[in-house]
Order: C-alpha cells, then structure tokens, then sequence
C-alpha cells in the first residue's frame, strides 16, 4: 500500500484550482481539460491510468468529470487530495452560479448572461470536438474499437438507447473483443505511445487497501455527512419546509443521474416545475442558460433550482437567507455522493486494474465513451447552431434534426473561429473561452 504524496500537495491544489477555473464545455470539456494538465502538460499520471479511473466513473450516477478530478486526486495524495480535488472541481461555478440565480431574482433579466452564453455556446462545440480528436486518437488503437465507437454514438444519437445500456453493452462487446484479440486486453506499460511516460511513477501513487472495515467506516461517516444538513432542516423549520423537499429530492436524484446532467435535467425540471412548484413553466431554460457559462459540471444548474424554489417559498426565514441555504443545501447533497462513491469504490477498482478481463471490457468502455462525447458534440450543435429542431422517427429510429431556416449565421462563424483557435492554432480552452465571451457580450449590445 501507498499512504504518501505522489506530488506535493501544495502543488497539486494550485494545479486543480487552475483546473477548476477551466471546467467550462460539460464533462467533454472538463475531461479534455484535466488530460490536458495532469496527462499532457504535468505527466503526473499516465494515459492508462487516467482511462481506468475515467471508465469507472462513467459506471456511477452523478457528474463523472468531478469524479474523475476526485479519483485523481485521490491518486495523486490520498482522501486529502481528493477532498481538495473534488471540492476546488465545483466551488468557483457553486460561488459563480449563486451570484447570477441573486442577479435573476433581484433583476427579472438575463440579457448579459444570454450574450456571455452566444459568445459562450460556439466555443464549447469546439473544445467537444477537440476532445473527441484527443480521446479518440489514444483509445480507438484497433478496428473493432473504432466500430464500437460509432456504434454507441448512433445508438445514443439516432436510436435513444438508454446510456447505462450503452455502457453496460460496450462493456460486455469489449470483453469478447478481448478474448478475439489478445492485444485489447495487454497491460503495457502506464504511458501513450504518442508522448514521454509520466513523470511519476506508477508505483508511487496512493492506493489504499480495501477492506470491510474501512467500507464500514467510510459508508457511515458518509451517510452522516450526506444527510446531517437534511436532519437539521427539518428539526429546525419542520417535516414542510421547502429545504426538507428539496434535501430528500435532490438526494435521490444524486443516485439515479445516469447517463449525464441531460439526460436527468428533463426529469428535474418535471418535478420541479409540475410537482413541487418551485419553478414556472421556461424557468429551468434560463437556469441552465445561467448554468452553461459558469465552470463545473452542467448538473450545477440544481442550485438555481434550489435557490428560487427556496426564495419563493421561505417559510419563516429571510427570502434571501432562504435562497443562500437552498442553493448550498441542494449543491451539498447533490456533491457529497460523489466523494462517497469514489473513496468508498476505488481501492477495489485498483485491485482489479491488472485483471486483463475487466481491462478488455474497460477497453471497450472507453471507446463507447468517444462516441458519447460525440453524441454529446451534435446535441450542443443542434441547439446552438439552430433556433429550432424537429424530431423525425421511423419505427425505432429517431433523429432530431436542424429546421435549416433557422440557422444562426453569428453561431457558425464564431464556431468556426473557436475551431480554428483550438484546432490549428493551439490555443487553451480557457482562452477561446474567454475571447468567445467577450465576442458573445458585445453582441448583447450591438446585434
């Protein structure tokens, strides 16, 4: 077992804070950034690793990207590491997303933000399809796993198959691709073929030991932490409080989250717009607008959902003390499973990295996830590049597609402009971002 720092920890929390300030574009985006600096840039961790820790969090319920920065950190230093990691992952897009949900109740207005999101929008699509270039190039190493990838992007994008099957489904077709090509299933050694092994070595990152105490341990003091903020809600203000709702709601969506922030956004806003009141019909559009331009994952846009729902519904507190605990009261028991999840799952995960079987199967997670991440490239161009979509089925098949007339000439050129910064002219994400945002708020006033 080792219990000491791969890195100093110091270090490591400049590097995730810098990270956390990049998370823009989704779970792609946010992936892309992190194998930019902790694979490309840092060599702290090799390729292989960084996909074995990737392919277990697209198993869990919840944002994986933020998972992924936990399991990393855990790596990297330990529970500290990945408490920090973790934490640093959501905290600039929690603090961002409070400040802008504060601006839509006081002014009624989001035009700024719709600007800062036109200039924001065009930029993501192309930090997805550099990920899509970067991802794939280092996972699809072999002619069945390039068909497994496109196979999963059509199942996802034409057909509707539900995102656990396409995991589950990759799984077990990279498993017998394993056993047809004994090459999918080699352990070679932690580094891309493409580039110079990891500065660290593979030895000396922090693997704890499973084991039935420490799964005890860690379970209860987890359960504790996830649901204390709910008990005291409900000791303090009563069983009707709008927090205790919305503790117990958003509990239970942190553990059914499948398959992305979209695929369990519709779901919310269901619930929170028809069962609970806490939104009015188009709401949950603006909240995610709001969402879309701050860092950290999309899931994010809980916390507006929290804090106007608190805010309208205060019972006897403050409109504006109940909007500040309703958002960090859904942002808590939304994130907290996470860190349960990983340091209660990746030891065993460790365990099983050398078991060529599992890593046959992971092989062929990883190239579902390529087309994931391209299926995800074509939802966020039909609805940035397009004002208007229609679906279009034939017997199981169903494709949304672009209503041509509708096309947005604004949001083609500045794609093309963010495709050609990052593409063929190398710049970071975070800098196309921002020159994007500048381009898009000047719109605001200009077009």
């Amino acid at each position: 077992m080792r219990t000491g720092d791969a890195v100093p920890l110091g270090e490591a929390t400049r590097a995730w804070f810098l990270i956390s300030l990049q998370t823009f574009g989704g779970p792609a985006g946010q992936i892309s950034v992190m194998q930019h600096e902790l694979v490309d840039r840092r060599r702290w961790i090799g390729q292989r690793r960084f996909l074995h820790a990737l392919n277990y969090c697209m198993l869990l319920p919840g944002p994986e990207a933020q998972q992924l920065a936990i399991y990393t950190g855990w790596l990297l230093n330990g529970t500290r590491g990945g408490l920090i990691a973790g934490t640093l992952f959501v905290l600039p897009g929690m603090l961002a997303l409070l400040a802008l949900t504060a601006l839509y109740l006081a002014a009624g207005s989001t035009n700024v933000v719709s600007g800062l999101f036109a200039g924001l929008a065009p930029a993501v699509i192309a930090i997805v399809v550099q990920a899509v270039q970067r991802v794939g190039r280092r996972a699809l190493t072999h002619p069945g796993l390039v068909v497994l990838a496109v196979a999963s992007f059509v199942a996802l994008t034409a057909f509707g198959v539900p995102f656990p099957v396409v995991v589950l489904g990759a799984g077990f077709l990279g498993w017998l691709l394993g056993r047809w090509f004994p090459s999918l299933r080699r352990l070679g050694p932690e580094q891309d073929d493409e580039g110079p092994p990891p500065l660290v070595s593979d030895d000396a990152l922090h693997v704890d030991l499973p084991s039935a105490g420490r799964t005890a341990r860690i379970v209860a003091l987890g359960l504790v932490v996830w649901f204390t903020p709910v008990v005291l809600a409900g000791a303090l203000l009563g069983r009707d409080s709008v927090l205790v709702d919305q503790g117990l709601f958003f509990s239970g969506a942190a553990v059914v989250t499948f398959g992305g922030a979209y695929a369990v956004l519709a779901y919310v806003a269901q619930q929170a717009v028809e069962v609970y009141g806490w939104l009015a019909p188009g709401e949950m559009v603006r909240g995610l607008a709001l969402a879309e331009t701050t860092p950290g994952p999309l899931i994010m846009v809980v916390q507006f959902v929290g804090g106007v729902g608190a805010y309208r519904d205060p019972g006897p507190l403050d409109p504006w003390v109940a909007m500040l605990v309703g958002s960090l009261l859904v942002t808590w028991v939304t994130f907290v499973p996470c860190f349960l999840f990983i340091l209660l799952g990746a030891p065993y995960v460790e365990r099983l990295r050398r078991n060529q079987q599992l890593t046959a199967a992971l092989t062929g997670i990883t190239a579902a996830v390529v087309g994931v991440i391209a299926s995800l490239a074509v939802y966020f161009a039909l609805h940035t590049l397009f004002d208007a979509t229609r679906i279009v089925g034939w017997g199981p098949l169903r494709l949304e597609l672009p209503v041509l007339a509708s096309w947005d000439p604004f949001a083609f050129a500045l794609t093309g402009v963010a495709l050609l910064l990052l593409l063929r002219l190398g710049w970071s994400p975070l800098r196309t971002l921002g020159l994007c945002a500048v381009v898009g708020l000047a719109s605001a006033f200009v077009l």
